[in-house]
């Protein structure tokens, strides 16, 4: 039985060696880290999926438990809304808010230079637990983390430290972001057993898209399902779950610490030109020793893109802003707040926009390979089933995950749609390309993602 193992085990090598037989000399070492790249990918996939189920399992008890659930009323929540010339849905979001289930709350609205109905409609709603903060040129349209910058200014200086809302401990006091399109769960409140434990610095809610009305709508849910349930939670017990801005819940003393200088004193927690200002703060709090956490049981809904060009647009600044997060990748290797593996899955996710851009270029090439006869490919069932499990495998596994389903016919289901979740991956992955040309041409413009029009159904009440 040994010599059987060991006879199919130097098979199985032999035919991994001559996987690239006969590519030019100067291809094989390419080919080869691409490889290693692929399957270390996999492998880290696997021991988040494994390490998200026990989070996930302890996630929906907390609240339950003995440990935990602290009360809401503890804290002040205090929703800060980022609104440029957001007239479509600003009301639903104010709304929304107002209906989310905590005993102190203050919504702060950024009207960030608005040359539509915004700064219109939010002076006609009812004031009661609402400030607008208007933003003006020149300051104003600089950049979602100069608006946030300016809000937490605002509060810090202003509204906690006179009326009705002065003398509430930093600690106690929680700060979330939501998007104008963002509809915040009613029972937000519930990660309020999160902030018991006095190192967590942010949490963050689970991002759904609630317009899903075409293919890529749909895409994008999964998306969201697949990066909170999987590579969120299996970085949880870690506490480097990281934060994706719209449903972001942040302790304002973590905010306080990481601050960082400006021109005329501090300028704030959000570093300027940040083109994804929800990673860098969330990669900061983790460096300053601050947890971050992820609920599954707390959701954010929002819109998502119907159309290829804006959603190409979308994700060329968010793979811009993963290409500007290199900078801090000397630091968090140092962090000494986190163990070897948690430091190494750290560096492997700072990194990942350059594994992507090797490992696309090696795609390129043996495409260009095969064009041009310099290779020619002997298709063979394992070289067919390499190549689907390479390109595909792991993108099902992560979708069958994160979709949670034990029922056998939803799982035949699961697996035919994640196929296709996986052609929309490779659909959208040209925008890393694109992301590094812009950022190495220093470019840090960014164009708002439009809205779309609220159905009357679905505008809040």
């Amino acid at each position: 039985m040994i010599e059987e193992l060991q006879r199919a085990a130097g098979e199985a090598w032999g035919w991994m060696l001559s996987v690239y037989l006969g590519l030019p000399w100067w291809a094989t070492p390419i080919f080869w880290a691409a490889s290693v790249i692929v399957i270390s990918s996999a492998t880290s996939l696997a021991i988040l999926i494994v390490r998200a189920q026990i989070a996930i399992r302890r996630d929906e008890r907390a609240p339950r438990a003995a440990h935990g659930r602290a009360d809401q009323g503890e804290y002040l929540w205090v929703f800060l809304v980022p609104a440029l010339n957001e007239e479509i849905t600003i009301q639903d979001s104010v709304g929304r808010l107002r209906e989310v289930e905590v005993d102190h709350k203050r919504i702060l609205v950024i009207n960030d230079g608005s040359d539509d109905r915004t700064g219109e409609l939010l002076a006609a709603m009812d004031q009661r637990d609402l400030t607008v903060l208007t933003r003006v040129a020149p300051n104003a349209r600089q950049g979602k983390s100069e608006a946030l910058n300016d809000a937490w200014r605002y509060l810090s200086e202003t509204l906690l430290k006179k009326g009705d809302l002065a003398g509430w401990d930093p600690r106690q006091v929680i700060v979330t972001i939501v998007d104008a399109d963002g509809r915040l769960d009613p029972q937000a409140g519930k990660v309020a057993h999160h902030f018991a434990d006095d190192r967590v610095g942010g949490v963050q809610s689970l991002v759904r898209i609630y317009n899903l009305r075409s293919p890529l709508t749909w895409a994008q849910n999964v998306e969201f399902s697949v990066f909170g349930f999987v590579f969120q939670m299996g970085r949880v017990g870690w506490g480097t779950a990281n934060m994706g801005g719209n449903g972001q819940f942040n302790r304002l003393q973590a905010l306080n610490e990481v601050a960082v200088p400006g021109q005329h004193g501090v300028l704030g927690p959000w570093r300027e030109g940040r083109l994804t200002e929800d990673q860098d703060i969330g990669l900061r709090l983790i460096r300053a020793g601050w947890q971050g956490r992820q609920s599954t049981v707390v959701t954010v809904d929002q819109q998502g893109l119907n159309s290829l060009r804006a959603l190409y647009r979308q994700r060329t600044r968010w793979a811009q802003g993963g290409w500007q997060m290199l900078d801090l990748v000397p630091t968090l290797a140092r962090n000494p707040h986190l163990g070897f593996v948690a430091k190494w899955d750290q560096f492997w996710y700072l990194m990942t926009p350059l594994l992507q851009a090797f490992v696309g270029a090696t795609v390129a090439l043996s495409i260009v390979l095969f064009a041009t006869g310099l290779v020619d490919v002997r298709w063979t069932v394992p070289i067919a089933v390499l190549i689907y499990v390479f390109s595909l495998v792991p993108g099902v596994t992560g979708v069958l995950f994160a979709r949670r389903t034990l029922n056998p016919l939803r799982i035949i289901a699961q697996v035919i749609l994640a196929h296709g979740y996986a052609l929309y991956s490779w659909l959208i992955f040209p925008v890393v390309y694109r992301a590094l040309w812009r950022y190495l041409r220093g470019s840090k413009s960014w164009a708002k993602t439009r809205r779309e029009l609220i159905e009357p159904a679905e505008s809040a009440g």
